[in-house]
């Protein structure tokens, strides 16, 4: 854990998968909102060239989401008796392949990181909101937790998990002072998808597809789905609880 700067009294965000594509940009905006940081990912290098885009008030977390028990215990360290304002699950992975071709390893490893991970940091966090009567969590779901994707099994399954549970936290705890929401993104432009692309046979063939299932004819941005994190986390978004936000350039439209 590094740290540049001081909380000086400022909202607090926890931002999981905060090294690239959505995380990093949900990072950035919400600096600009004011926020202080925890930026958690696994990767010591990409989380740190966040935090010195994002300026002072920004702490560090290296840790693997794929072993949700053990990173939350080195969450909860760092964070001590602080609560955040704002927890954003944005951390994610996923494996092109059907269901024959999913391993175990890929489905428990998708499962612990996208919808188990998550789970432990809701449970990380929500005692410190409840005791103060108000946070704010947002999970960057998927437009595959609302249609299935071809080759996406997994993935579609933790994604709708991670929705179920949105819902579930808000109805258990609305009546707190805590929202929960979940956005849903359609295919985006991340250093993720171009991962993926790369065990494509064609991958210029299958980028065209993905771009052609948004009914926009383009992926989305990374900014663009922080824009709407930032928009929820805020109080402009008060009256937004147990919701999915979708934002797919209409993928889910047809």
């Amino acid at each position: 854990m590094t740290e540049t700067g001081s909380t000086g009294g400022r909202r607090t965000a926890l931002v999981t998968g905060a090294g690239s594509g959505i995380g990093r940009a949900t990072a950035l905006r919400l600096a600009e909102d004011s926020y202080d940081l925890v930026l958690v990912d696994r990767n010591l290098e990409a989380v740190e060239a966040t935090a010195e885009r994002a300026g002072t008030g920004v702490r560090t977390i290296v840790a693997d989401l794929s072993e949700p028990a053990a990173a939350t215990a080195q969450i909860a360290a760092v964070l001590g008796s602080q609560t955040p304002d704002l927890l954003v699950n944005c951390a994610g992975v996923g494996w092109a392949a059907d269901t024959s071709e999913t391993t175990d390893e890929i489905w428990e490893t998708t499962l612990a990181v996208n919808l188990s991970a998550a789970f432990h940091l809701c449970q990380l966090v929500l005692p410190g909101m409840l005791a103060r009567r108000r946070g704010v969590i947002v999970s960057v779901a998927s437009a595959g937790a609302l249609v299935g994707l071809r080759r996406r099994v997994a993935y579609c399954a933790s994604k709708a998990g991670l929705l179920g549970m949105t819902r579930a936290i808000a109805a258990d705890h609305a009546g707190d002072g805590i929202r929960i929401n979940a956005v849903c993104p359609g295919t985006v432009d991340t250093p993720w998808i171009g991962r993926m692309l790369e065990g494509e046979a064609d991958p210029e063939s299958v980028r065209q597809r993905m771009e052609q299932r948004q009914l926009d004819g383009r992926m989305g941005t990374p900014d663009e789905v922080a824009d709407w994190i930032s928009f929820i986390s805020s109080d402009r978004g008060r009256f937004m609880n147990g919701a999915a936000l979708v934002i797919d350039g209409g993928l889910t439209a047809v």
